[in-house]
């Protein structure tokens, strides 16, 4: 009998919110018989743009003991919240993020300068020349 740490999905449609939990390896995640729920964890941004996590690490190093396995994306979770080493898909998520940021902000910029010139360019045409009027 393979035990594994995973998430267990409960909330509604739109509203994900997950158990950790202990259970069977192989069974399925919402018919599976739970072992015993360790945690907590809701992914989507509270109103201070944060996502809450409880564990309880007396429960977790207890199952682990007993040959428990976590699976990746709890790994991922725990190496976030400092109990395993970060995970490596972590740093490369953070980095995907990071360039496609430094792209956005390129390409606003870019726009801004290209919006610019262009206010420039239509000031300069709407504006008499002072010298053709000097001369007449």
């Amino acid at each position: 009998m393979a035990l594994a740490i995973r998430f267990a999905l409960f909330g509604c449609t739109n509203r994900p919110f997950f158990h950790i939990v202990v259970m069977e390896k192989r069974r399925a995640q919402r018919s599976g018989k739970i072992k015993e729920m360790i945690g907590s964890y809701d992914p989507m941004p509270n109103q201070d743009n944060q996502k809450l996590v409880a564990v309880d690490f007396q429960k977790l190093q207890q199952w682990l003991g007993f040959g428990a396995v976590p699976t990746k994306h709890v790994a991922e979770l725990l190496g976030l919240g400092g109990f395993y080493p970060i995970h490596p898909m972590s740093y490369i998520k953070a980095k995907r993020k990071r360039t496609l940021m430094e792209k956005q902000v390129a390409d606003m910029q870019a726009k801004e300068e290209t919006q610019e010139t262009a206010a420039i360019q239509v000031n300069e045409d709407t504006q008499p020349d002072s010298t053709e009027d000097a001369s007449q």
